[in-house]
């Protein structure tokens, strides 16, 4: 048989040393879960998941994003407070008989065309423009809110791989004072050499056990890095003490989906003030030569240009208004329904955890009270190495269950704040 790679400390190291195997006092059911184990293998420092996201959005590519989008939108709302609905055109003209009579008569006119609002149109543009700055504010949040849940499951995946590394660094100590514990004995001629072999071989087992340990722990702590750009480690210690959640008055995605919404509405609107291109005034001078000899006229020249708002130009640009806003009312209710299913199955998910962690402590007590009087037992010379050995490796089970019980109620608490939208 094999042992497993979770033995406990109480159970083996405090059986050795003392001459009998302590039981370790278990968390009582509906107890808060301990903290995961912080052994050697944990880098000099740790930071909170605040400021792990705050230096992984300062390297992720939506950050770019939301910054571009803000300046789009503040782009916008500075066109919205111009005093032309576009930039004003330079026309110059320049007209003469040379080709023709040849009389000397010319005309020379030059103006400044300058588009003018529709009645309502700048209002629209400026709700248009505020409407989609606070969507780009909209969207960053919630940018944010789906980074730090990537960083909430690297985090828990962290501390689980370091929970483990504490126990098979808990078990390779163990072993080694029992190899040589079982060594001594049989040296006195109390146990045979092959209850030395079968020791020694578990050692050997728990070591190729912990290197591969060690290799995913060093892979999970590279993807932290490469996420965050920091080496510190997560701290979720107190994360994992934390009752449960409170909602936040509104989520971040709902808020965003509601501010695409009304940036729809707004840009219907705009359209509705907008079914003609922008009329043009024109102010200029022209100059007028009537012919050789005769002296020049000046005269001031004041145009406006009216277009026209045709179906042909407005149909398309409602129909693509219409189905903007339509998609995102139908976007907004579906996703109030999607959070709700979400935010149910994640507090189903954190009960289940916590009734699946309270199971396995009791279980653990019990199997470790029995590995105590096994251990009592065989230092009596009334129970083989091998029954001590199924009985040790029962309760290594039991206490690795409880480890990784513990890091599953941690990450089922980390997945219900992300449902609820919660920021750390």
């Amino acid at each position: 048989m094999r042992l497993s790679i979770w033995l406990s400390a109480g159970i083996i190291a405090g059986g050795l040393a003392g001459g009998a195997v302590g039981a370790q006092p278990a968390a009582s059911p509906g107890s808060p879960p301990a903290a995961l184990p912080s052994p050697a293998y944990e880098t000099a420092g740790s930071i909170t998941l605040r400021a792990a996201l705050d230096a992984a959005w300062q390297r992720a590519v939506a950050a770019r994003e939301s910054q571009g989008q803000r300046r789009r939108a503040e782009a916008d709302r500075t066109a919205a407070g111009s005093f032309w609905a576009a930039p004003p055109s330079l026309e110059l003209s320049h007209r003469n008989d040379r080709l023709q009579s040849n009389a000397g008569r010319r005309e020379t006119e030059i103006s400044v065309a300058v588009p003018l609002w529709l009645p309502g149109q700048k209002a629209a543009r400026a709700g248009t423009a505020d409407a989609a700055a606070a969507q780009a504010l909209a969207a960053e949040q919630v940018a944010r809110l789906r980074l730090v849940g990537e960083l909430r499951e690297a985090a828990w995946q962290l501390a689980a791989l370091q929970a483990e590394a504490a126990q098979a660094e808990i078990q390779i100590q163990a072993l080694k004072q029992l190899a040589a514990d079982v060594e001594r004995r049989v040296r006195a001629g109390d146990l045979a050499r092959a209850d030395l072999l079968a020791a020694q071989a578990e050692l050997l087992a728990a070591s190729a056990l912990q290197s591969d340990v060690s290799q995913r722990l060093q892979a999970a702590r590279a993807r932290w890095t490469l996420h965050t750009g920091l080496a510190a480690t997560p701290d979720v210690s107190v994360e994992a003490l934390e009752g449960a959640p409170r909602p936040a008055a509104s989520h971040l995605e709902l808020q965003l989906a509601s501010q695409s919404t009304e940036l729809a509405r707004k840009r219907v609107e705009l359209m509705r003030h907008s079914r003609r291109d922008a009329p043009e005034l024109t102010v200029g001078v022209r100059q007028d030569v009537p012919g050789r000899a005769e002296s020049s006229q000046g005269s001031l020249v004041v145009g406006l240009r009216l277009p026209f708002g045709t179906d042909d130009r407005n149909r398309p640009l409602e129909a693509a208004a219409l189905a903007e806003l339509d998609v995102a009312e139908t976007h907004e209710l579906r996703l109030r329904e999607r959070l709700d299913s979400d935010i149910a199955a994640a507090r189903d998910a954190q009960r289940s955890a916590e009734a699946h962690l309270d199971a396995e402590t009791a279980r653990a007590r019990l199997l470790r009270e029995r590995a105590s009087l096994i251990d009592k037992s065989f230092r009596a010379g009334e129970t083989p190495l091998p029954d001590q050995l199924r009985a040790l490796a029962a309760a290594s089970q039991a206490d690795s269950a409880v480890a990784r019980q513990t890091a599953a109620l941690g990450l089922a608490r980390a997945r219900l704040q992300q449902a609820l939208g919660l920021l750390p």
